[in-house]
């Protein structure tokens, strides 16, 4: 089971015209609505198109990190929904009854929940 880590991140809110042009331009992006997006990691560069645009530290997030294999052999048995087909891709849902954010990558994958059931999660998956 991969240890959990905190999840160092912004939340945006602003128009999706700049919530797409943001996506072009961070690899590190879940759009998790077409008016808000969390970017992962400390950008201290990071432009939003939108001077109504609300940018703030995103602050009680974990993340536990899988390969896909072991993804699909420890996780996948907890989710009772189709998850995306294509890669890279955000999905959204409960995993061992806990609600989570999963951003499915090529090689792995990021199981992300809030800090307060970070350590029921992983305790329900081991």
């Amino acid at each position: 089971m991969p240890a959990p880590e905190t999840v160092y991140a912004r939340r945006i809110v602003a128009t999706p015209a700049a919530i797409d042009a943001l996506a072009a331009l961070q690899a590190s992006i879940l759009r998790v609505a077409p008016d808000e997006a969390i970017v992962f990691g400390d950008n201290p560069r990071l432009v939003v198109d939108d001077i109504h645009a609300i940018i703030e530290g995103e602050t009680g997030l974990t993340s536990l990190r899988f390969a896909t294999l072991e993804f699909t052999a420890k996780v996948r048995p907890h989710i009772e929904w189709e998850l995306p087909h294509a890669r890279p891709a955000l999905a959204q849902g409960l995993v061992a009854a806990v609600p989570c954010k999963l951003w499915l990558d090529d090689d792995h994958v990021l199981v992300i929940c809030a800090s307060a059931v970070a350590d029921e999660l992983a305790e329900r998956l081991r």
